[in-house]
């Protein structure tokens, strides 16, 4: 169950580099030195263990990994995340996640009409994870699998990647080394993680 904040921030909109992202409507963004953890507005992503979790993470990261985007703030929820719009270039990401096929609407009480003639346009293409027979919400799903995503987001955003061929940037690398510790993407202990990823001239 995605759970609001009682309390509203408040609105504001800011340019941010995307440096990582965790599942297909979650993304860790970096503005100077501060990190946040964003959540898509509007709309829910199948679990990484269902069927699409990885799919629609895939998605995500082709549309903004590495790239900077403008983040619009709506609320924090009670997991502490920035609940947000995203948007790269002339893409609504949240928008755009919908129409591909990779998200369930989950907008505030389902009262978000734009956001529902999406899904009902890629339910009609069957795209992305409407190609098969009655995929299961993930709402429903977390009903049933613990823990949920949104207790892992709070207690382990950092997720279970531990090597530098799971990374698929620098930056991501350079997030997991600093802020989640994981000491297996450097090897040497000089501070540099993954060489093949952040030292230019250095093969994979």
């Amino acid at each position: 169950m995605l759970v609001w904040s009682i309390a509203t921030a408040q609105a504001e909109t800011f340019i941010a580099r995307v440096i990582a992202v965790l599942d297909g409507d979650t993304v860790i963004v970096q503005e100077r030195a501060k990190k946040t953890t964003v959540r898509l507005a509007g709309i829910d992503a199948p679990e990484k263990l269902q069927d699409f979790g990885p799919a629609s993470r895939d998605a995500l990261v082709a549309l903004v990994l590495n790239r900077h985007v403008q983040v619009t703030t709506k609320t924090v929820d009670d997991y502490g995340r920035v609940v947000a719009l995203l948007q790269a270039g002339r893409v609504n990401v949240n928008e755009e996640q919908l129409r591909r096929g990779m998200a369930w609407e989950y907008s505030h009480y389902h009262a978000d009409k734009a956001l529902i003639a999406l899904q009902t346009e890629a339910q009609h293409a069957r795209r992305g994870l409407w190609a098969g027979a009655n995929p299961l919400p993930p709402w429903e799903f977390r009903k049933t699998h613990a823990p949920t995503r949104e207790l892992e987001a709070a207690n382990n955003p950092c997720g279970k990647k531990r090597y530098c061929s799971q990374m698929v940037s620098c930056e991501e690398a350079r997030f997991y080394l600093t802020q989640c510790r994981v000491k297996t993407l450097d090897k040497d202990g000089d501070g540099m993680p993954c060489e093949s990823l952040c030292v230019p001239g250095q093969k994979r």
